[in-house]
């Protein structure tokens, strides 16, 4: 992995932050062998330079809540628009343009029945511009969520990733409760916050805080992600890929898809194809290599679709475009 921007200690320091985004700047400096002013240094330029962010997300599949991925084919002068309302609304997990600005692409996460039937059977058909919308409902995940796309280049040795790692909590059920509200929001909003920021924004003791950010940490509930442009460490192509397998093959296809280097998220579906996956490539060529080579000589996949996308509108946070 090479970048025209940051080096191997830049590279480093995001796959340490997907292992443990909290981590202080000590024992992030530590771990890498540098001192934490370095640490601190090259984290402010990274997200300066590299649109780095670091958020807490609710993980839908330990919650047993529903997991969406749409298709909007869209009138083309409309998408930009449409993706842009998409990208205020709290329960959009990431949206794109593909499909050279005729197709916006974005992932869900309802909290409740009403608010998925509010988006599927409201809004979106309502939505004038709108031509037609494919929906996919996510069965079950193979690549993804807490687990980084960065780990699958082994940036940092393995020792190195244990070293950041917590050490073991007993882990209770997977839930948010509705005194946890402020305390994941604020997080939502900055996956570092300290802890007296956090006491501050629920109101609780900072060991209260510490046991149930702890506790919900250990449980899976939510955990702690980072993004940053793909295209700053020399990953600039994405494309999402709708795959479509004969049933038996369903799960060693989508087993096989999470050791490629080149997926980022990978999840069976229930909908017009059995798999979306998400590729992240250098440039077109090697999604044609991909396609060609390692996806299309697994046993059973009987057809593909990729939408390379235009522009990434939301990744986990909305970054609104200038005017």
């Amino acid at each position: 992995m090479e970048s025209d921007i940051f080096d191997e200690l830049d590279l480093q320091l995001l796959d340490a932050l997907e292992v443990n985004a909290r981590a202080s700047f000590a024992r992030l400096g530590e771990v890498l062998g540098v001192s934490d002013q370095t640490v601190a240094r090259r984290y402010r330029r990274l997200c300066a330079e590299g649109g780095l962010r670091v958020v807490a997300v609710r993980d839908a599949v330990r919650l047993g809540q529903d997991q969406w991925t749409l298709r909007l084919r869209c009138v083309p002068d409309s998408a930009q628009a449409i993706a842009d309302a998409l990208a205020k609304r709290p329960d959009t997990s990431w949206i794109g343009i593909a499909s050279g600005g005729t197709e916006v692409i974005f992932g869900t996460r309802p909290r409740s029945p009403g608010d998925r039937d509010d988006l599927l059977l409201g809004k979106l058909p309502r939505t004038p511009r709108v031509l037609e919308i494919r929906a996919y409902q996510i069965l079950h995940r193979f690549y993804g969520g807490p687990t980084g796309w960065l780990s699958k280049f082994r940036v940092l040795t393995d020792d190195r990733k244990a070293a950041l790692r917590s050490g073991p909590v007993a882990a209770g059920p997977a839930r948010i409760d509705a005194e946890d509200e402020p305390l994941v929001t604020a997080l939502e909003h900055d996956g570092r916050a300290g802890y007296p920021e956090l006491q501050r924004a629920t109101g609780r003791s900072e060991s209260a805080v510490k046991r149930r950010l702890t506790a919900l940490l250990a449980s899976g509930a939510v955990y702690v992600d980072v993004e940053y442009n793909s295209e700053t460490i020399g990953y600039p192509v994405g494309a999402v890929l709708w795959i479509t397998t004969t049933p038996a093959a369903l799960t060693a296809v989508g087993e096989a898809l999470a050791t490629h280097h080149e997926i980022a998220h990978a999840a069976a579906t229930a909908g017009p194809c059995s798999i979306v996956a998400t590729a992240v490539v250098r440039n077109t060529a090697d999604l044609y290599a991909y396609l060609s080579g390692p996806l299309g000589r697994l046993e059973g996949v009987q057809h593909v679709e990729s939408s390379v996308f235009l522009r990434r509108v939301k990744q986990l946070t909305y970054q609104h475009p200038p005017r």
